[in-house]
């Protein structure tokens, strides 16, 4: 295989409604598609990296440098065997994950779409249907929060996820069990407290969470192993875990006992699938989490998840809890029971609607 053309688009999608964490308020997303014609196939990805550092070092900016400047000569002209085989040309650039997996998901979706098969199949998926979860951001009071969560309810979702900081967390979640004690609840705290939280972080143990995801500093896994033997409550790791060797010192340390695993943090579906089958290997399980994409980053997160050990609720939800209109056909549905059912159809089982996109973009670049 070898890539004769990349078109990176950016283009802009307003939120259905502004979304908050610890780190920042998300209103309007600018998200980079990769487009990627393979010998006769074009493929599609998506950059998820976010429009300030926040969650990552990455940014919707940095990517499209590394992408143009780096990664792009990288790979020009170059043949390789297999979208499988394909990140190890750009080993040689640093970090850069969401970069990186913008423009290798797109290869995938080509690779299955030229060999006419689902991309699910071609990562080794194995699951039919997926259970969805609903990330819920911080919000204004207590009562909206239990609103939404009321409603997310109603759809069929299997988790909430809501988001916590200092002094948005421990009233919170008193409210949410209060008003829903048998729920299935994890809180994501985006890396907002230190060990010198630990009194209160003990004091979540007695809300039966699923999960406290990435409570420490976003890159210690030492510090994050000292809090799990002094809290009950199961540590999930989000931004600590960037590379396979991460995971191993995670798991090994008992830094953790769940994984978050997301497409652009890794790297793309090379690097997922090692850390899902090591983490398979160690008895942990993982789940997919979100970085507020449309339909294309979307559709390689379902994808992902039907690998086996994706045993807990994902953040892959419908399109419309996101988007007044998504950048797909058919949009992202999920079932009353709180499932999405896979994709058959070849790649990444969805159609990019070109029109809209055509609309969105305010920048383009070819590279032939």
């Amino acid at each position: 295989m070898r890539i004769r053309r990349m078109t990176l688009r950016e283009i802009h999608m307003k939120l259905l409604a502004p979304f908050e964490t610890s780190f920042g308020r998300t209103e309007e997303r600018r998200i980079l598609l990769i487009e990627a014609e393979c010998d006769g196939a074009t493929g599609w990805g998506e950059v998820t990296a976010g429009e300030t550092p926040g969650y990552s070092p990455e940014t919707t900016d940095t990517a499209r440098h590394i992408l143009a400047d780096f990664l792009w000569p990288a790979v020009r002209g170059k043949e390789f065997a297999s979208a499988a085989d394909f990140g190890v040309l750009m080993d040689r650039v640093r970090g850069h994950n969401m970069a990186k997996a913008g423009l290798e998901t797109a290869v995938w979706d080509a690779e299955a779409k030229q060999k006419n098969v689902p991309l699910h199949k071609l990562i080794g998926g194995t699951l039919m249907e997926i259970p969805c979860g609903v990330s819920i951001g911080i919000q204004d009071s207590h009562q909206k929060l239990l609103e939404k969560i009321e409603k997310e309810l109603a759809a069929g979702y299997q988790r909430i996820k809501i988001k916590i900081a200092p002094g948005r967390d421990l009233p919170a979640l008193e409210a949410v069990r209060a008003r829903f004690p048998k729920i299935r609840l994890m809180a994501d705290a985006n890396s907002a407290y230190s060990l010198e939280d630990l009194p209160l972080l003990r004091q979540m143990d007695r809300f039966d969470l699923m999960m406290i995801e990435q409570p420490l500093d976003w890159d210690d896994i030492y510090a994050h192993a000292l809090l799990q033997r002094e809290i009950a409550t199961s540590i999930c790791l989000d931004e600590c875990i960037h590379e396979l060797h991460h995971a191993r010192a995670a798991i090994e340390l008992g830094a953790c006992r769940i994984i978050n695993i997301k497409l652009g943090r890794v790297g793309g579906h090379r690097n997922a699938r090692a850390m899902h089958d090591l983490a398979q290997r160690h008895a942990i399980p993982v789940w997919c989490g979100g970085m507020l994409e449309s339909g294309i980053g979307r559709a390689h997160n379902i994808a992902m998840s039907t690998l086996p050990n994706f045993v807990l609720p994902g953040d892959v939800s419908a399109s419309k809890r996101y988007w007044p209109e998504d950048i797909i056909e058919p949009a992202v549905e999920v079932t009353p029971q709180g499932t999405i059912r896979v994709p058959e159809g070849p790649g990444i089982g969805y159609a990019p609607k070109l029109p809209l996109i055509e609309r969105l973009t305010v920048a383009r670049a070819v590279f032939d």
